[in-house]
């Protein structure tokens, strides 16, 4: 049995789909102004985990993420410039609509990129807001017929008092509620929680449509309610976001779609995943403390040692991210992996470590505790059948646990400082993906090792193995590997 926690309901709940083995997932994606950092992609690592989880369990799935590429503006509680603006502004590109598609093309690509990197799944579509006006501007005009907006000099708006359920999902009295308007709070405005639909009498930003109410563009919350819908239907099984998303943009997707459609609920289950936090603390941009996945990897990090640090934690509790929490994550990925490699293939399934593996990830997603129980079959060394259950393990951690390293061979021309009469050319045997930091290390050490610095050659060594790595001596050179 599937269990799942519903923010919806705040209990833990048997899954169960509306169609029979047949799963819709949403996803909101990322506003592509700048490059995501980690606590981003711990969304989105999160989310992959939902989506492998599902397909172990023989559901079929179609998982839609958006991008936004226009109408979110600086403050989630909906005041300030366009964020598509700001970073156009910030890399002096001219203010046109070619630039903003220009940045969005930048930032989508790179944002894939470390998708890819680690090894998160592809979703069935990728829709942009931008490619979804005629979308948006049919189910607010649902919307209006249906009686629950009004104008203001700013655009159209939606009348929260009219929703009977609003804030349901927060459990919030609507008197309580954040202002989730797409403009800055005004007098116009029939209650603090009324939000725009559509904006007009913005002459200045830079893409706007026509449409019934004027030419302007739309609010931020209407895209994710017109494309889900066009993907997946006007009611689906899942919804994920970030705890952020609960009080107001999942509050309002919800109060526009039910109101368009009559249809209740429009989405069976809400997925919410807990912040990242650094160092016990906020991770913020304002703060500088902010790391991105290529920051992790100049450091000598790799991608999927931060998916493995992504697994440790449950999804409704903080993961706190330190360097050092980080490094513990890769020195135990590394080991993990080398444990794996000395395993024979008996062509046996170990079924008794297969059913306390489901058991952990259908009990909400328990993943703390079924990478407990992946390192318990690995040191089991009487356990029969145990690369085949370690392979369906790797079919929802993905870890690429049973992938083999591709090997690169370095020949490198040590600089000769003792005018020593022989051939300083030596070679570095080490993994394809080994950090640049390594080779220089081991580089460093073989120059010692030719000038008979043995002491100092010995310190190196030492530094790579705290790095996660050991250097072995062999006829054929200096064979680097994971510890």
């Amino acid at each position: 049995m599937f269990k799942l926690y519903n923010t919806l309901t705040r209990k833990k709940q048997e899954f169960k789909p509306l169609k029979d083995k047949q799963v819709g997932i949403y996803g909101c994606g990322p506003t592509v102004y700048w490059y995501q950092h980690i606590g981003n992609l711990y969304r989105y690592v999160f989310e992959d985990i939902l989506v492998r989880t599902l397909l172990f369990n023989g559901y079929k799935v179609k998982h839609i993420i958006n991008i936004t590429d226009v109408g979110h503006l600086t403050s989630d509680a909906d005041e300030g410039e366009d964020k598509m603006v700001k970073a156009i502004k910030r890399e002096n590109l001219a203010l046109t609509k070619e630039s903003m598609l220009k940045i969005a093309d930048k930032y989508t690509k790179v944002f894939k990129e470390d998708l890819k990197k680690l090894n998160i799944l592809e979703p069935d579509k990728w829709p942009k807001a931008t490619e979804h006006i005629k979308e948006q501007i049919e189910l607010i005009k649902k919307l209006e017929k249906n009686g629950f907006t009004y104008k203001t000099s700013v655009g159209l708006i939606f009348d929260t008092s009219k929703f009977r359920d609003y804030g349901k999902l927060a459990k919030l009295k609507l008197e309580d509620l954040k202002a989730g308007s797409r403009v800055k709070t005004d007098d116009e405005r029939k209650n603090k929680s009324d939000f725009a639909l559509w904006i007009t009498n913005q002459p200045n930003h830079i893409m706007q449509w026509d449409s019934p109410w004027g030419r302007g563009f739309p609010g931020w919350h209407i895209e994710c309610s017109a494309m889900s819908m066009k993907y997946l239907g006007e009611q689906f099984d899942i919804h994920t976001g970030g705890e952020e998303h609960i009080p107001v943009h999942h509050t309002n997707e919800i109060a526009q779609s039910e109101a368009a459609t009559g249809k209740k609920p429009w989405v069976k289950y809400w997925l919410h995943l807990r912040w990242l936090v650094i160092d016990s603390g906020k991770m913020s941009k304002s703060l500088g403390n902010v790391y991105q996945l290529s920051d992790l990897e100049e450091k000598g990090f790799e991608p999927l040692a931060f998916r493995y640090f992504c697994l440790t934690g449950h999804y409704r509790k903080n993961l706190n991210f330190t360097i050092n929490n980080l490094k513990n994550s890769q020195n135990s990925y590394n080991r993990l992996k080398n444990i794996i490699t000395g395993i024979k293939n008996d062509k046996k399934t170990n079924k008794k470590y297969l059913k306390k593996f489901e058991e952990a990830i259908n009990d909400d997603l328990n993943l703390p505790l079924a990478l407990q129980i992946l390192w318990e079959l690995a040191r089991d060394k009487k356990a029969h059948g145990k690369l085949s259950v370690i392979k369906r393990m790797d079919e929802v951690l993905g870890l690429d646990l049973l992938k083999k390293e591709e090997i690169k061979v370095y020949k490198i021309k040590l600089e000769d400082k003792i005018k020593l009469k022989e051939n300083l050319t030596t070679t570095i045997i080490a993994p394809k993906e080994t950090p640049k930091e390594i080779i220089s290390l081991v580089r460093k050490r073989e120059e010692l090792r030719k000038q008979r610095k043995w002491q100092e050659a010995d310190v190196i060594r030492e530094k790579i193995r705290v790095l996660g790595y050991k250097v072995d001596d062999t006829k054929e050179g200096s064979r680097v590997s994971r510890l």
